[in-house]
Order: structure tokens, then sequence, then C-alpha cells
């Protein structure tokens, strides 16, 4: 886009041409470089048209408000984007990188650093914040049960034995990070005597692909 746009292209130009071959509610920002940012941006952009993510992230609502977190910077800059009346343009991400060197000393510098290991940061950052506030709200809800169920007892003069044992561990949270990207690789181990086959099933946010010549990605996930 940037190319387009030094050779003269005007705006209302590439805006027609983008709209004859992609969707016409879709937005395309460009995202300015903030000295050697480029694996940032290119992960910010490719998970914005990740639709189920997109629709996430512009509908999350913070439990704490006055809180920034990665994910609220990054709630902003989507609804910024969205919300633009213009189809094509360009975006500062400022708030957003600003946000991410303070959280992590890895990318708090001015050097290229690598796209995958980001993308791995941000996603299971975001899925922790999310765990959190789930855990949070469970919490909130079992003190409003526990003063509601005290009260009742108090006025009936009656107490509630089965409420007196031990309390089952909680489970792990599943998040909208984990529905859209978690996904199961079973590990299979054939023992060479007796040919007995033992499994073991992982969970994971990103795979690895071989990608090979002339090939395509769904080719070589197949």
């Amino acid at each position: 886009m940037k190319s387009c746009l030094a050779m003269g292209v005007n705006s209302s130009q590439l805006e027609k041409e983008i709209g004859q071959e992609f969707p016409p509610n879709e937005k395309y920002f460009g995202l300015v470089n903030f000295g050697n940012t480029c694996y940032c941006n290119s992960v910010l952009q490719a998970l914005y048209f990740c639709q189920p993510f997109r629709e996430k992230v512009l509908a999350y609502k913070p439990q704490n408000k006055r809180k920034e977190t990665l994910l609220t910077c990054l709630s902003d800059l989507f609804g910024s984007i969205a919300s633009q009346k213009k189809k094509v343009g360009v975006m500062a991400p400022k708030k957003f990188v600003a946000r991410l060197r303070k959280e992590n000393d890895v990318f708090d510098n001015y050097m290229q650093q690598d796209a995958h290991e980001f993308f791995n940061y941000l996603l299971n950052t975001i899925g922790d914040l999310l765990q959190g506030e789930k855990q949070k709200e469970k919490e909130k809800l079992e003190r409003q049960g526990s003063i509601s169920s005290t009260a009742s007892s108090r006025s009936t003069g009656t107490c509630n034995s089965s409420a007196a044992g031990s309390t089952i561990p909680p489970k792990h949270d599943e998040t909208w990070i984990h529905e859209i990207f978690e996904g199961t690789l079973t590990n299979e181990t054939r023992c060479l005597s007796c040919e007995t086959v033992s499994s073991k099933d992982e969970c994971f946010l990103d795979l690895s692909v071989d990608v090979d010549q002339n090939t395509s990605i769904t080719h070589c996930l197949r």
C-alpha cells in the first residue's frame, strides 16, 4: 500500500480498486512502524482479519475500566480501525506498542523481533487475563451465594450439612482465545517389540507446519 501511495495513487482510487476485489464492509489500514515494529504490525493485521478474534476483541468489556492492559489497547486499536469512515488509510498503534514495551522487556527496544514469539506472547497474555477475570467473577458469585445461604440458614434455623465438605478444585477455565485457536495434537508411540501403541494428547495455540515449495498451506496441513 505504501508503494501505491508513493506513486501518487489517491485514496479514492485505491478504495475503488480494493472495493472491487474485497468485501465492501472491510477496512484496510496500514500500521505505522515505530522503529522495527514490523513483527508487531504484521501479527496485528493478521489477527484483525481473523473475524472471530476481531469480533471478540471489539466486544470486550474489561472488569476494571481504569486499568490499561494489552487487551484494552488492542480493543481500542481495532475499534479505531473499524469505526473509520474511509476504507483505506494508516493507523498508528502507538498506545499498543507502548503498553507492549512496558509489559515485556524483550520488546522494550528498537530491534526487530520474532513475529511468532510475539504472537505466542500476545495470545497467552490475553488468555491469562481472561482467565483471571473469569476467576474473579466466579469468586464474586460464590461470595454472594455464601452470604445468601448464610442469611437463609439463620432465618430458618437449619444447617446445610452437604456444604460443609471439602471443595472440588476449580477446573481449568477456557476462554474465547482457546475456543478460537486451541487444538489438540496427538502423539503416538509404537513399541517395536509388541507393537503396542500409546498416545498422548497435548493442547496447542499454534502449530508449526513445514511449507514445501510451490504448495499451499492447506496442502501442507493435510
